[in-house]
């Protein structure tokens, strides 16, 4: 049933995409609008898919690549409906929604065997810390996107040319803020992932840190992201700077994600 409901998924997501691009060259709201509506559609059946997977596997789903990539897609999308509610921002849906279809199609074409825990890595500690870790993930893959975003409508400003998308971005302010408390949000989730790994990782292998490549990867991730909040926050970082140092950060954290999964097997770090 979960595979079902992942085409249906994907289906839709990829039809929000073109609705989405359509949008962007026409600038006519009407198809914002139906994109939207459209995204939210394919929101329902990605949780449906991850409910009957979380029910098939009687745990959380992230125990393998084809598990982790839809639920960090499904969790991305949940975030950006949550920010969509408070900020109105619908254009961040267009680069959102292609994102979550890359992760989707990944995940197609990944094993999807539903892989058994270890007994000793079984335990209430595995929904805790994978949820806290990929909501700060997510977070932080929004941040990138308002980065983007952001440097798209810094180049038309310096330009002068005001056209394309332009007309349609928010404004300077609006997208370094939203950055901003992306980067909030994002990096104490982060640390309690962090924190909850060890506490997990001590009660199924009796030692809080391994120095496995997951543990010391997501140590780089931290320090990468306390510089950044640092340096906004003493050195006034702002903008442009901001956006390029968070977009780099992201892509070393989805490149260390995807390489250790690759070289893994997809297991959790934990496991190996």
């Amino acid at each position: 049933m979960s595979e079902l409901f992942l085409h249906i998924t994907a289906i839709v997501y990829l039809l929000t995409t073109v609705i989405y691009s359509t949008y962007l060259f026409s600038r006519k709201d009407r198809f914002l609008s139906a994109a939207q509506w459209v995204f939210t559609a394919g929101f329902f059946f990605h949780t449906a898919t991850v409910a009957a997977r979380w029910i098939g596997a009687g745990r959380t789903p992230a125990a393998s690549l084809h598990e982790s990539l839809t639920f960090f897609s499904w969790i991305t999308v949940a975030l950006y409906l949550l920010i969509l509610v408070k900020y109105r921002q619908r254009v961040l849906g267009a680069f959102v929604s292609p994102f979550a279809l890359l992760l989707l199609i990944t995940a197609s074409f990944l094993p999807r065997e539903i892989v058994p825990l270890a007994p000793a890595l079984a335990s209430y500690w595995l929904p805790v810390h994978v949820t806290l870790a990929f909501m700060g993930n997510a977070f932080f893959a929004l941040a990138f996107f308002l980065g983007v975003m952001y440097i798209i409508q810094e180049r038309y400003l310096k330009s002068r040319k005001l056209r394309g998308l332009y007309f349609i971005l928010p404004s300077l302010e609006m997208l370094d803020e939203l950055n901003y408390k992306c980067l909030q949000y994002g990096f104490p989730l982060l640390t309690l992932a962090i924190i909850t790994g060890a506490i997990w990782s001590e009660y199924a292998l009796g030692s809080y840190w391994l120095w496995r490549p997951r543990q010391i990867w997501s140590l780089i991730t931290w320090f990468l992201y306390a510089a950044l909040l640092h340096g906004r926050l003493t050195s006034g970082w702002r903008g442009r700077k901001a956006a390029m140092f968070s977009g780099a950060a992201f892509l070393i954290l989805i490149g260390s994600f995807f390489a250790i999964n690759l070289l893994s097997g997809g297991a959790h770090g934990l496991a190996k």
